[in-house]
C-alpha cells in the first residue's frame, strides 16, 4: 500500500508515520518517508504489515513534534481501509519540541508557602503547587507528583533553565492526560547536597536526606492532602526529580513503598550509591512500584552504564521477591545532563507513570480512551 503526503509547510526534518500497525512507535526507521520534492513524499509498506483498519498520524520523529492542524490543534487519528490500496494525505503544521503551547491549558501555579516550616531539619523552604488549570472550577481529585529542585522546574531567569513543567502539562492537557497536580520543593541552595543525600558523610558531610525524606512523607504530603483535593493513597502518589533530587526520590520510594507508587527519575546520581546499596525494607507482599529511568548519551561516560546497572539490580531484587517493579527505562543518546533534556522527557514520564496501564506502553499518543477526541 502506498502513502503519499503533501505538507504545507517546507520543513526538512523526516518524516515518518506511525500507527497501529508499529504500536505508534513516532521514530520507527522501517517507516521512514521519502522526498520526492521540498514538499511531497511518500511510502510504500508490504500489506502483510498492514491490519485491515489502519489508524495513523504522521510525526517528525516524536510525539514533540506530531502534526497539527492549521490552528495548531491536535488532528484526529487518519483512519484508512487496507482495501483503499493508497492515502493521500496534506499535514497543515508541526509540533516543534512540543509547541505552540495553549495558555488556556497552563496550570495554575500558586505558591503554598514562602516559608514553609521544616522540623525535621528546622528550617524553611518555598514550596509550590501546580494545578491542573480547571483545578477551581471542578470538584475532581486529583494524582499528585512530588519532584525536587523547584527553582528548574517552571520558573524562567533558573541559572540553569527549566523543564518547563507549566508549558508541558499544557500538552499534556490537550492529550487528556493533564490531571495531576505537581507539588515543586525549592532546594536549599547551600544545603541542596546535604538535603538530598542519604545518609554518606563520605560524599556530603552531616548528609540529612533522611530527616528530608521524613519532611516530605510525614509533614509535606499530609498538609497537600489536607488542604487541596488529591487523591490519597499510594497508588496515585508519586516522587521524582533529576541528578541528586532523583536520587534522594529513590530512596524516598524504596523506604517509604506503602506511600509512593510512581518514581520519575532523570539521571539519577548513581555515583553516589554505586553498588546499589540502597536501604530497603521486606515486605511479605510486595508493593508494585512504577520506575521510569531516563539518562543521556552525552551526560558523561559512566551515567548510561550506571543506569543499566541499576535497572538489573531492580530486576534481581524483583526476582528475590523483595519488590514488584514495573521499569521503564528511556536512554536519549545525544542527551546532556541538563534541563532541556529532562523537559522533552517530563511528558513521556508523565504519561507512562500516571496513564499508561499496557504492558509494553509507548510515548504520549492517541491510546484506547483518548483516541476518539484526539
Amino acid at each position: 500500500m502506498k502513502f503519499e503526503l503533501y505538507t504545507a509547510e517546507h520543513d526538512e526534518r523526516i518524516i515518518y508515520l506511525t500507527g497501529n500497525f508499529n504500536r505508534w512507535n513516532p521514530r520507527d526507521q522501517r517507516f521512514r518517508l521519502s522526498s520526492e520534492d521540498s514538499r511531497h513524499y511518500s511510502i510504500e509498506i508490504d500489506d502483510e504489515l498492514l491490519p485491515g483498519l489502519i489508524e495513523y498520524k504522521f510525526t517528525k520523529g516524536g510525539w514533540e513534534n506530531v502534526e497539527l492542524d492549521r490552528y495548531g490543534n491536535i488532528t484526529p487519528n487518519r483512519k484508512l481501509l487496507k482495501s483503499s490500496g493508497t492515502a493521500s494525505d496534506t499535514v497543515e503544521k508541526w509540533r516543534l519540541n512540543w509547541g505552540p503551547f495553549k495558555e488556556e491549558y497552563f496550570p495554575i501555579a500558586e505558591i503554598i508557602s514562602e516559608e514553609f516550616y521544616i522540623p525535621q531539619l528546622d528550617r524553611y523552604r518555598k514550596v509550590w503547587a501546580l494545578l491542573p488549570y480547571d483545578y477551581y472550577t471542578s470538584d475532581k481529585s486529583y494524582p499528585v507528583l512530588y519532584l525536587q529542585d523547584a527553582q528548574n522546574l517552571f520558573n524562567e531567569g533558573s541559572d540553569y533553565g527549566n523543564w518547563e513543567i507549566d508549558k508541558k502539562l499544557s500538552v499534556l492537557t490537550e492529550y487528556g492526560r493533564g490531571d495531576v497536580i505537581i507539588i515543586a520543593i525549592e532546594h536549599g541552595s547551600e544545603d541542596r547536597i546535604k538535603e538530598y543525600i542519604f545518609d554518606n558523610d563520605h560524599v556530603a558531610n552531616g548528609s540529612e536526606g533522611k530527616k528530608y525524606i521524613r519532611f516530605i512523607t510525614d509533614t509535606l504530603k499530609p498538609y497537600i492532602d489536607q488542604n487541596y483535593r488529591t487523591k490519597k493513597d499510594r497508588e496515585n502518589t508519586g516522587i521524582g526529580g533529576s541528578s541528586l533530587g532523583a536520587l534522594i526520590s529513590i530512596y524516598s520510594g524504596f523506604l517509604y513503598p506503602e506511600v509512593y507508587s510512581k518514581l520519575l527519575i532523570f539521571s539519577p546520581s548513581l555515583w553516589v550509591e554505586p553498588n546499589n546499596n540502597f536501604p530497603m525494607m521486606n515486605f511479605r507482599v510486595p508493593f508494585k512500584t512504577k520506575i521510569y529511568l531516563y539518562g543521556g548519551g552525552q551526560e558523561g561516560s559512566k551515567m548510561v552504564k550506571r543506569i543499566h546497572v541499576f535497572e538489573e539490580s531492580l530486576k534481581r531484587w524483583e526476582q528475590n521477591r523483595l519488590f514488584d517493579f514495573e521499569i521503564r527505562t528511556s536512554i536519549n543518546p545525544e542527551g546532556t545532563h541538563s534541563e532541556f533534556y529532562w523537559s522533552q522527557e517530563f511528558p513521556r514520564a508523565i504519561e507512562w507513570l500516571y496513564y499508561n496501564n499496557t504492558e509494553n506502553p509507548v510515548e504520549v499518543k492517541p491510546t484506547q480512551e483518548s483516541v476518539k477526541n484526539q
